[in-house]
């Protein structure tokens, strides 16, 4: 590995993201890239747990890093970067959703669709299970819900769940706790 050092290359992906925001909104298109590569794969994993649907989440996740793209220079810095994406995120995934929505769909005579996994029983399995844990979810308290979907589904750090939803980082955590434990209850009855 190369490290940084004033007379050497710059390695992009060792640089934060205050740094790479900063060097993009200044017309670096190497930050720019570093920036979409390192966020990828959550954009994608964000968008295919809003939307469900693969098709529409792929779409949802391009647009977004397109709109990422676009938009950096009104990332004003007030809250992390990583919050700022997860919204536009999350409102390029209702755009999607809404387009979808509006769009004329025709029905299928037969779905030829091959299983993913072709394991019809384990996706069945699998749904069912989602359904379980989201009626579950509906029933904690919703602070609880929220800090457990953004930290256990999302993976977003407690500061970022504070800074987002201003609670405490002490209470984000034990909201946290207690939501686990109340799925787990609810979940093993």
């Amino acid at each position: 590995m190369r490290d940084l050092r004033p007379d050497g290359p710059l390695v992009y992906e060792r640089l934060s993201d205050p740094i790479l925001v900063r060097r993009a909104k200044d017309g670096d298109k190497l930050a720019l890239a570093a920036l979409c590569d390192r966020h990828s794969p959550r954009v994608h994993r964000i968008a295919q747990h809003v939307l469900r649907d693969p098709e529409d989440a792929c779409d949802a996740a391009q647009e977004s890093l397109v709109k990422l793209v676009q938009r950096v220079g009104q990332f004003r810095g007030q809250s992390q970067f990583s919050t700022w994406l997860h919204r536009l995120v999350v409102n390029t995934c209702k755009d999607v959703a809404q387009e979808r929505f509006a769009r004329r769909t025709e029905v299928l005579l037969e779905d030829t669709r091959v299983a993913r996994d072709a394991d019809p029983v384990r996706e069945l399995a699998a749904a069912e299970t989602r359904r379980e844990l989201g009626r579950c979810l509906a029933e904690l308290p919703p602070a609880q819900a929220q800090v457990v979907g953004l930290k256990d589904a999302f993976d977003v750090p407690f500061e970022e769940i504070s800074s987002a939803t201003g609670m405490p980082v002490g209470t984000a955590k034990c909201y946290a706790h207690r939501g686990r434990n109340g799925l787990r209850e609810r979940l093993s009855a």
